[in-house]
C-alpha cells in the first residue's frame, strides 16, 4: 500500500486534534487581545491571508426562487473554530455562520441543528436534514454518497517555529537537516517522509507534544495542520509564528470542505453555490473568516 493510502486524509479536518482545539477555544478571547497587542507592538504587520476559492471567470446565474421551504442544516457543536457552542450555548463557528449568511442571501428560512458528529451522514441520508455544515474533508467515498457545494475551505499544512526563526520563504535548502516535530502516523508525517526526507523528523504523540519539542529546542520547526497551528499561534502571545507558505497537496491533506447535500436535490446545490460566490464577492466571506481565524492558517 502507498504512503498516501496508509495515511489518507481524515473525513474531518484533523479530527485527532479536536481535544486540543477545544481547549484552545477557551483561551481564544484572551488570545485575540494578545494578538492585537502584539500587532500594535510589531514593526511590520503582514497582511492576513484570506483564501480565494472562486474563479472570477465563472459567474453563476441567480437560481429560480422555487416554492417556499425551510432548509435544515445539520452540524455538531464541539469542533472550533468551524462549529461549536458559544458561551451562551448557541451554535456558532465559521461553517455555522457561513450557513446563516447563505440563508440570508437567498431569503430562506433555515434551522441549524446540532447532532453527534458520527451520526451526521446517516441523518442526512435518512432525511433528518437537508445540508451538512460540518468540517468534513471531501473524499471519494463522500462524493460517491453525497452532492457537494463549491469548496468553502481547504486545510493547509504549515511549518511553525519560534518567532525569531520565522521567514517568509522556506525552501528545501533552508530545511536541509533541520529538526522537525511532527505527529506520528499522521498525513503530515507521511508527507515529510515521502517528499522531504532531508529533514530530521522528531515524531510526537500529539500536537501539544510537538509544540513542546519546539519550545524546548528539541525541534526547530513543527509541521502540522494549519488550523490547529493557527490557534496555537493565537494563544502563544507572539512566541511562535508560521514560516514559509501553506501546503495543499490533496493526496495528503484532503480536497477541501463543502456543504454536503443529498444528490436528489440539485436545485438546492445550485442555490448554495450561487450564494457562496456572492458572499465572496460582497466581502461577507472575508469578514467571517477574520472573525474565526484571527491568525490565518494560510
Amino acid at each position: 500500500m502507498t504512503q498516501e493510502g496508509r495515511h489518507a486524509p481524515s473525513p474531518l479536518i484533523r479530527r485527532p486534534i479536536r481535544r486540543q482545539m477545544r481547549a484552545m477555544l477557551r483561551a481564544l478571547t484572551f488570545a485575540i487581545s494578545l494578538l492585537i497587542a502584539a500587532t500594535a507592538a510589531a514593526q511590520e504587520q503582514p497582511r492576513i491571508a484570506i483564501p480565494n476559492l472562486w474563479d472570477p471567470r465563472i459567474r453563476l446565474d441567480r437560481p429560480e426562487p422555487g416554492p417556499p421551504r425551510v432548509v435544515r442544516f445539520l452540524t455538531d457543536d464541539d469542533y472550533p473554530p468551524f462549529h461549536f457552542a458559544g458561551p451562551d450555548g448557541a451554535l456558532t463557528g465559521f461553517s455555522v455562520e457561513l450557513a446563516r449568511a447563505v440563508c440570508e442571501r437567498l431569503a430562506w428560512t433555515c434551522t441549524i441543528q446540532p447532532r453527534r458528529f458520527d451520526t451526521l451522514p446517516d441523518s442526512l441520508t435518512e432525511g433528518r436534514g437537508d445540508v451538512l455544515a460540518a468540517a468534513m474533508n471531501l473524499t471519494p467515498a463522500l462524493r460517491e454518497r453525497f452532492a457537494a457545494s463549491h469548496l468553502y475551505f481547504r486545510a493547509p499544512a504549515r511549518f511553525a517555529t519560534t518567532r525569531g526563526n520565522a521567514r517568509l520563504a522556506l525552501d528545501s535548502a533552508a530545511l536541509q537537516g533541520r529538526r522537525v516535530a511532527v505527529v506520528a502516523n499522521s498525513a503530515h508525517q507521511a508527507f515529510l517522509e515521502r517528499l522531504m526526507p532531508f529533514v530530521q523528523r522528531r515524531e510526537s504523540a500529539d500536537l501539544g507534544s510537538a509544540v513542546a519539542a519546539l519550545r524546548s529546542g528539541e525541534a526547530e520547526y513543527v509541521f502540522a495542520d494549519g488550523v490547529a497551528l493557527s490557534l496555537t499561534l493565537a494563544g502563544s502571545g507572539g512566541e511562535f509564528a508560521f514560516s514559509g507558505g501553506p501546503y495543499l497537496e490533496s493526496r495528503y491533506f484532503g480536497e477541501g470542505v463543502a456543504f454536503l447535500l443529498r444528490k436528489d436535490d440539485p436545485a438546492l446545490k445550485r442555490a448554495i453555490d450561487y450564494a457562496l460566490q456572492g458572499l465572496w464577492d460582497d466581502g461577507t466571506y472575508a469578514r467571517l473568516y477574520l472573525r474565526f481565524f484571527p491568525v490565518s492558517p494560510f
